[in-house]
């Protein structure tokens, strides 16, 4: 199996068959459509992660939605939450467009990349267990490929959060135990197998985990996390808007 690029990790990706109740609902969705969808060619298959090779920043979603990803092709496109997700990191300068409506829209992200634990829609959007560990190689093998360059996780949710966190472990992340539990502006450090951060970023808000050295920061609700070289991430909370 050929995961030795990104590139090449989407194809894989985007060629899986590995969850047979998966399959079948992402092809159902796609042949029976929603009414006001009905002229659209759906992507029904898995949906790959977006963004750059050498993104600072990667977001953790849950999964693609039915008639979101699985009709796009796109992670976080065409749904409500992509509407959402994409028009903030618009508003932070990290994408090039406020909306993000097909694959062929033009949308660039500037030093981010977008993924999911499960890639393919599921049902009333809740994977099982046995499909989030299914997929999970898919994840850690991108933040393998990413490890040159990513600065900071956002985790998106609590399924994400729980999904992601044995993700990392296998990526060669030190997670702390016990593990951290996902709670909204709840902080968790650990120490991390990597070099210090050279650049500050700013990061929007939800769930994080953010790498620096020497230290991991975990919160939900961030409004800007910064690291400077050779000291730990400053996390300031705030409520969302």
């Amino acid at each position: 199996m050929d995961t030795s690029s990104l590139g090449a990790l989407d194809r894989r990706i985007a060629d899986c068959r590995a969850c047979p109740r998966l399959v079948a609902w992402r092809e159902e969705v796609a042949r029976t459509k929603r009414a006001a969808f009905a002229d659209w060619t759906y992507w029904g298959r898995p949906v790959p992660g977006f963004g750059p090779s050498d993104a600072r920043l990667l977001i953790v979603g849950l999964a693609p939605a039915a008639h979101g990803g699985n009709r796009t092709g796109r992670m976080f496109t065409g749904d409500r939450s992509g509407d959402v997700l994409y028009e903030a990191l618009y508003d932070v300068g990290l994408a090039s467009q406020p909306t993000s409506v097909s694959s062929d829209d033009g949308m660039e992200l500037y030093g981010v990349r977008v993924t999911s634990p499960v890639h393919c829609a599921p049902p009333a959007n809740k994977p099982t267990p046995g499909e989030r560990d299914t997929c999970r190689p898919w994840l850690v093998q991108e933040l393998k490929l990413l490890r040159p360059t990513l600065r900071a996780v956002v985790v998106l949710g609590a399924f994400g959060w729980q999904a992601a966190l044995p993700a990392f472990a296998e990526a060669g992340w030190a997670v702390p135990r016990p593990r951290p539990a996902f709670a909204h502006a709840a902080p968790a450090s650990s120490r991390m197998r990597r070099r210090s951060c050279r650049t500050p970023v700013t990061v929007p808000r939800w769930a994080c985990i953010r790498r620096s050295n020497p230290t991991t920061t975990a919160c939900s609700t961030s409004a800007t996390a910064t690291a400077s070289t050779g000291r730990p991430a400053e996390i300031r909370t705030a409520s969302p808007r």
